[in-house]
């Protein structure tokens, strides 16, 4: 018992291990900026912007080669000059609001704004009529004389002795 007990930390502890090492950023060395200032704002805007190929990644925290082609860009557009605003407005026009981690609130994305809470709303609507519905159908009617003999002929002819 203990042994397994030792096996189970040790493989919960190979997994937070494994966890903190794939939280950290995915940028190599050799993509950092000299200047400090320069890579904390390339750092912000990598985190802002989607891997194209993970798509639940920041092209910040993804090892894919889109993801490093998308770092190597907007280094190379802060390096010359550019606010944030124009290297998020040029991926935008390059590949769209699907880039940005958080699109835009426009006709376009509204149902990925507004979708899930629609759905949500409609599954309680629906669940709420359900209910509504089985509360009202209640308790059946009593039966009527007509119906009441009939049963008790059909239970008199099917009794069986009971045992003891």
């Amino acid at each position: 018992m203990t042994r397994l007990l030792g096996l189970v930390w040790l493989l919960v502890c190979l997994a937070g291990a494994g966890a903190g090492v794939s939280l950290q950023a995915a940028t190599s060395p050799d993509e950092i900026l000299a200047d400090p200032v320069l890579e904390q704002r390339a750092r912000a805007l990598g985190k802002e912007l989607r891997c194209l190929v993970c798509q639940n990644q920041s092209i910040d925290d993804s090892d894919a080669e889109l993801a490093r082609d998308l770092r190597r860009i907007v280094r190379e557009r802060l390096v010359a000059g550019e606010s944030d605003a124009e290297i998020i407005a040029f991926l935008t026009a390059r590949y769209g609001d699907f880039v940005l981690l958080k699109p835009p609130v426009k006709p376009a994305t509204w149902g990925l704004w507004f979708g899930p809470a629609l759905v949500l709303l409609g599954a309680g609507a629906g669940i709420v009529l359900y209910l509504r519905r089985r509360r009202s159908s209640g308790a059946p009617p009593p039966l009527s004389a007509e119906e009441r003999a009939r049963l008790d002929a059909l239970l008199g002819g099917s009794e069986t002795p009971e045992r003891s």
